[in-house]
């Protein structure tokens, strides 16, 4: 009789990883994750950040053919500072404060020269990180003389400078840090909940409407320091 002897079967060499293969590839999953994760949280800052500036942007510019329309009121004008006028890139940045304001309309807190851009309902918020407040203000160098007291010209008729600052709603909190205005602007790169306190948008134009003339123009932007130019205005 024959005997047939049983061969035993060689194990194969991918019948599975080890423990301790699959710990070295879990190790340089994990380093691999490490490497592109700074890149990755960068790449979504700079598009939530350009988001922000965009949409504070597109505020800006309705608020702008809002008052150049008329359906909304003109700002206030920047005022004096120990009787010489403030010009538009020397106003001070708003106060920080609670905000109380209607949706698209005008602050009544805390100052007056604040403009809501409601982005979630129910007015503008310190506590919403959707709502826009837009800074604005007016100037028009030209003078006017009266009872012997120069003042400069507050008819928004006669056309005047429009400045406009976008700020974030939540930058308006009391925490120690007052708002910015130029040079002070937001960075590309935003970590975290970004920069609060400084502008996203900060615009200067001409505003002007049917009823401004020819003299209200050059009143307005003539150079009185250059003797070459026509100061009279005829």
């Amino acid at each position: 009789m024959i005997h047939h002897k049983q061969q035993q079967a060689s194990p194969s060499s991918e019948s599975g990883f080890t423990i301790i293969e699959s710990l070295v590839a879990i190790v340089i999953a994990a380093i691999l994750l490490s490497a592109i994760a700074p890149v990755i949280i960068l790449s979504v800052a700079t598009r939530v950040q350009a988001k922000r500036i965009e949409t504070a942007t597109d505020a800006a510019k309705t608020y702008l053919d809002g008052v150049k329309s008329g359906t909304i009121t003109v700002p206030p004008t920047t005022g004096e500072s120990s009787g010489t006028p403030i010009k538009v890139n020397d106003y001070n940045a708003p106060s920080l404060g609670t905000l109380n304001c209607s949706t698209n309309a005008y602050c009544s807190a805390p100052s007056t020269d604040l403009y809501c851009i409601d982005g979630d309902g129910g007015g503008c918020s310190i506590s919403s990180v959707n709502d826009l407040v837009i800074q604005a203000f007016r100037y028009n160098k030209a003078t006017v003389i009266t009872g012997g007291v120069t003042t400069n010209i507050t008819d928004p008729a006669q056309g005047y400078q429009l400045g406009i600052r976008v700020y974030r709603a939540d930058g308006f909190k009391s925490d120690g840090v007052n708002l910015k205005k130029a040079p002070s602007k937001q960075n590309t790169f935003a970590a975290g909940v970004g920069d609060r306190k400084s502008p996203l948008v900060e615009m200067t134009t001409e505003i002007t409407n049917t009823a401004t003339t020819f003299e209200n123009f050059c009143n307005r932007l003539k150079d009185t320091a250059n003797t070459d130019s026509n100061t009279a205005c005829n």
